[in-house]
């Protein structure tokens, strides 16, 4: 992982090997150190503009399938714990396939940290690099968009180049691939767990006035734990659930949750569900992929987007308050507001790019964001989304009462 010295025998310099490789589809090869994983790893390479939260961002199932590139050059200071881990299951593999940072992780300075990075990388089989010039990387993705790579480890310094080469131009497009069954749970379980605080740490939810059922198609735990502060009853079931099984639950409300790959692709099993549930006016939030997926219920269309939106520091508006919120992203595809129909009104716009970040529909009880509001970058800005939720099963349950 780190540069050989100069020889002391002759004072000359020894060039040092590279360890690890990042070969992009076009043939760019970057040279690095390697970390984590000694492995081999296939995937599309985004960059990622948090300053901190590199474990949530490692362990975010809406990862899947991709390379991050760190543009903050200090990657792994604080060590890695036991709590941070926003996989359901933490002892499952990470969806993400590789790490790209700049300097060296140093030794863990967190008085919360259980593990070194490297160490941590190596037990999840996340092949690392360290050396990249990120700065440069990331102007190449934002000029030219994400593109597959293969991200290559060997502390011998041996690569089979141009098996590298033709492997990474050989890899298919984002487009297109349902990557949720790679992350979605594999049974029904109920969810409880609530938000961390000092010093208590993780908390359990002691009552709930509302059941929700929260579809999963890559659900990162602090959703859950913010669904179970806000007083629900939460039961997660897996991507191919049927809406009969669904409603079999009795929900006061459905949550579409997170998760990775072309929504269109996960489109085909999931919208049919979606668009039953809409019909019997299922109170509905979704966040990221599950925005997405409602958009599609309801005739809606996706697009790919060039660079995508992943970071900790993006500026949203909600048009139904006026309020500018500091948003968490990630996401490679948008939703195109040109194509919703009349009964779905823009709720939320990046002041970045104007890109859509939230609808909600008039003629139904639902409603969904792109960003992540429960990352909390701002750090409680777009909490508040949670509560609309809950007063939306409220005002249903009202209706059904009168």
């Amino acid at each position: 992982m780190t540069a050989p010295e100069g020889n002391p025998a002759t004072g000359g310099w020894t060039e040092p090997r590279a360890t690890a490789l990042l070969v992009l589809a076009n043939g760019t090869v970057l040279e690095g150190f390697g970390l984590g994983a000694v492995a081999e790893a296939p995937g599309e390479v985004c960059f990622n503009t948090a300053m901190t939260g590199y474990q949530e961002i490692l362990t975010d199932p809406s990862y899947a399938g991709q390379i991050i590139t760190f543009t903050f050059p200090h990657i792994g200071n604080v060590g890695v714990n036991d709590e941070d881990t926003e996989t359901v299951n933490a002892a499952a593999s990470s969806g993400v396939r590789g790490i790209v940072i700049h300097a060296d992780i140093t030794e863990p300075s967190n008085w919360r940290a259980t593990r070194h990075l490297d160490a941590w990388l190596k037990a999840r089989n996340i092949v690392g690099i360290a050396g990249v010039d990120t700065r440069a990387l990331t102007a190449l993705i934002r000029d030219n968009g994400m593109p597959n790579a293969i991200l290559a480890h060997n502390p011998d310094g041996i690569f089979d180049l141009p098996r590298l080469k033709q492997q990474a131009a050989a890899l298919p497009d984002m487009a297109g691939l349902d990557l949720v069954p790679l992350v979605t749970a594999a049974q029904r379980y109920d969810w409880s767990e609530t938000p961390w605080q000092w010093p208590a740490g993780y908390g359990k939810r002691e009552s709930a006035a509302h059941r929700v059922v929260a579809i999963d198609y890559g659900v990162k735990r602090n959703i859950l734990r913010l669904l179970a502060k806000a007083g629900c009853e939460v039961t997660v079931v897996p991507s191919t659930t049927s809406a009969a099984d669904i409603l079999a639950l009795s929900p006061d409300g459905v949550f579409l949750s997170n998760g990775p790959g072309d929504p269109a692709a996960t489109g085909e099993y999931a919208v049919p569900v979606i668009r039953e549930l809409l019909d019997r006016k299922i109170p509905t939030f979704g966040i990221c992929l599950g925005h997405q997926m409602l958009a599609l219920a309801i005739g809606g269309q996706t697009m790919k987007m060039k660079q995508g939106h992943h970071g900790a520091n993006h500026p949203v508006q909600d048009k139904t308050t006026g309020k500018v919120e500091i948003v968490s992203m990630n996401h490679g595809f948008a939703v195109d507001p040109t194509t919703l129909p009349a009964n779905a009104k823009e709720t939320h716009v990046s002041l970045f790019d104007g890109s859509n970040c939230g609808i909600a529909l008039d003629d139904r009880p639902a409603f969904s964001v792109q960003h992540h509001p429960e990352a909390s970058p701002g750090p409680q800005d777009s909490h508040y989304l949670f509560a609309r939720f809950v007063e939306l099963m409220e005002t249903e349950k009202a209706k059904a009462a009168a």
